[in-house]
């Protein structure tokens, strides 16, 4: 039991901060980033 401890607190952590990331609108800015990439991989932007 003493060795579920650590990844629970992992886990949650990981739950929290993502919770924050979507709370400040970050999947949008990651989504225009990947998208101004693949534009001048492809060489139209």
């Amino acid at each position: 039991m003493k060795r579920n401890i650590p990844c629970m607190l992992l886990a949650s952590a990981g739950v929290v901060l993502i919770g924050i990331g979507i709370a400040l609108g970050q999947p949008g800015q990651v989504l225009m980033k990947a998208v101004r990439i693949c534009m001048e991989c492809v060489g139209i932007g």
